[in-house]
């Protein structure tokens, strides 16, 4: 998984964060930021999760696979061993053979041996022997019985020698078939043990192969975790700069009441009204690039889910990227980001008028800071409840907004 680079591209976004000072991130769209980060990790965590559940898919099924080769090196071994009994029952057959028809060729050379001595005395004494018998023998009887002994003693030694000739010729048979069925199982060993090299091999892979799917699941659960851990602190630093942004504008709502409560103090003391009276304070248009206003002041139908229907100021359309001018001179009490307004700014000039510059795409300027009339305080966006690139415009007097086409117009 080649995910290592771009995790620690989102943990050295995510320590920048954590190491900016928190009110830098409330005025330069840190929340903003924050939440972008966290998207992009909970992205990384989902795209992390679906490669772990492929590799658990491709773990699954390797794991199968080795215990269905294991099985099978099970069985090969078992017909090697059977096979190797075989082969040994075989050989101790083929050594009884041989040893069978060498004993049957000692007793058929035996025989033909005790014939050959026994056809060469007759052939050396010829017809004398029947004159012998018939002198030795002392009746015709007892010459017949000899002569019928010495037919038969030829008679046997035939027999004998051809019973041998077809023993041996047997055992002979018999040992070249053995000879035949031991090869046949030498051959069939060699082929099971080549058999058995193979599925080795590939076993021996598939292992190799489980190994690393194992490897790159537990990288990658480290990950996830790392990932879950970031996106936890992520929130948090969110939470965090909410809290600072909530915290600045009810600053700035006190600080209004009570410049309101100080403007009705002085009324009442002096019985006239002593404020700065809009009448006084000389105002330009706030985006100087685009004159047409695409949603009124007070009710209208609320444009996208959040947005109000009753509108405190005016939409004026213009492209992203275009300048937004202070109306005029004062000092910017907020320069911050909030869901609903986006990146705004609120400048007070005095007296308890102020007006309300939202959903910029980027601050120029920040909290405490004094501006001019004319002066460049942001550029025109679609951030926080916005349906298209454009500026609201609001003027605000003593707590409560005005129609701004009143006082300002193109």
């Amino acid at each position: 998984m080649r995910k290592s680079g771009r995790f620690l591209a989102a943990a050295l976004s995510f320590a920048l964060v954590l190491a900016t000072p928190l009110s830098a991130q409330a005025t330069k769209s840190g929340l903003s930021d924050a939440k972008s980060k966290k998207t992009a990790l909970e992205a990384e965590k989902k795209k992390t999760e679906q490669e772990l559940k492929n590799l658990e898919g491709l773990k699954s099924d390797t794991t199968a696979y080795v215990k269905k080769l294991d099985s099978s090196l099970e069985s090969i071994g078992n017909e090697l061993s059977k096979l190797g009994d075989d082969i040994d029952a075989k050989e101790k057959q083929i050594d009884t053979t041989k040893q069978e028809l060498s004993e049957a060729k000692e007793t058929e050379k035996s025989q033909y041996e005790s014939m050959k001595l026994r056809i060469k005395y007759m052939y050396e004494k010829g017809d004398s022997t029947y004159v012998d018998l018939l002198m030795e023998s002392g009746s015709l009887s007892e010459l017949l019985s000899k002569a019928e002994y010495i037919t038969k003693i030829s008679s046997y030694d035939r027999q004998k020698l051809d019973e041998y000739a077809a023993t041996k010729e047997k055992i002979a048979e018999k040992e070249k078939s053995l000879e035949s069925e031991h090869a046949e199982l030498l051959m069939l060993q060699d082929e099971t043990e080549a058999k058995q090299a193979s599925v080795e091999k590939l076993l021996a892979a598939k292992q190799t192969e489980l190994q690393n799917y194992e490897t790159k699941i537990a990288s990658a659960e480290g990950q996830i975790s790392e990932y879950a851990k970031s996106i936890e602190a992520q929130e948090n630093q969110i939470k965090s700069i909410e809290a600072e942004i909530k915290r600045k504008e009810e600053e700035a709502r006190k600080k209004a009441e009570e410049e309101k409560k100080k403007a009705a103090a002085a009324n009442k003391a002096a019985q006239t009204y002593k404020t700065v009276s809009l009448g006084d304070i000389s105002f330009t248009w706030p985006c100087p690039a685009s004159g047409r206003i695409t949603s009124g002041f007070g009710g209208r139908k609320s444009p996208t889910k959040g947005a109000s229907s009753n509108h405190q100021g005016i939409d004026i359309s213009a492209p992203t990227g275009t300048s937004i001018v202070a109306a005029a001179a004062g000092e910017v009490v907020i320069a911050t980001y909030s869901s609903s307004a986006g990146n705004y700014v609120m400048i007070s000039h005095g007296g308890g008028v102020y007006t309300v510059y939202m959903h910029a795409s980027s601050l120029l300027v920040s909290q405490g800071q004094s501006v001019k009339k004319g002066q460049t305080i942001a550029k025109v966006g679609s951030t926080g409840y916005s349906t298209g690139s454009h500026l609201h415009f609001g003027v605000r007097v003593n707590g409560a907004y005005v129609n701004p086409t009143k006082y300002v117009s193109p």
